[in-house]
């Protein structure tokens, strides 16, 4: 997909593209010195996008799919100022640069209502951490443990985000949070 979104950039005027996978991608940044970065929301190690991937001024575009606005949320959260659906036109890319570069907000028309909803997010930071924890498949001692809660403080978020999440039992609160992106 990087060679193929270079391909596609290097006829586009005024854009000058690299490509670099995840684990690279910070010391290319740093040493190409970027106005703008585009990253891959669903890409392994995407989740820890950093405020700013090169640590000067670095505009973000996020590559994301629709339906996970976990995903746009945590891009939100790491200051991106544009935010692209993977599955668009291949010509609203250079668009999207264009108007990150010019400092101006993106977002594709069909991610709107997810990043929407991922501000209405009603899971508190706390509960989202039980949650990571626990759909890794940490028990609830191993839970309490690593977050310093007790027992019963985590089987009481774990009910709560089974009542935010509209699922029926913790199974299904985990198989929800991970089709929207949550963790």
């Amino acid at each position: 997909m990087r060679s193929a979104l270079t391909a596609l950039l290097e006829p586009a005027e005024g854009i000058e593209a690299s490509a670099a996978c995840w684990d690279r991608a910070a010391d290319q940044a740093h040493s190409l010195e970027p106005d703008l970065c585009v990253v891959d929301a669903d890409c392994p190690g995407s989740s820890r996008l950093p405020d700013h991937p090169t640590g000067q001024r670095c505009e973000l575009i996020v590559l994301a799919t629709s339906c996970r606005p976990g995903v746009l949320r945590r891009a939100a959260q790491a200051k991106a100022l544009g935010f692209v659906d993977k599955d668009a036109s291949p010509t609203l890319l250079p668009n999207a640069i264009r108007a990150v570069a010019a400092g101006k907000r993106y977002v594709d028309a069909s991610l709107a209502p997810d990043l929407v909803q991922a501000a209405d997010l009603s899971l508190t930071p706390r509960e989202l951490s039980v949650l990571a924890l626990a759909s890794d498949g940490a028990s609830v001692p191993e839970t309490a443990s690593t977050l310093q809660l007790s027992k019963g403080t985590v089987r009481n978020y774990m009910s709560a985000i089974i009542r935010k999440t509209n699922a029926r039992n913790w199974g299904d609160a985990v198989r929800i949070s991970h089709g929207a992106g949550w963790v």
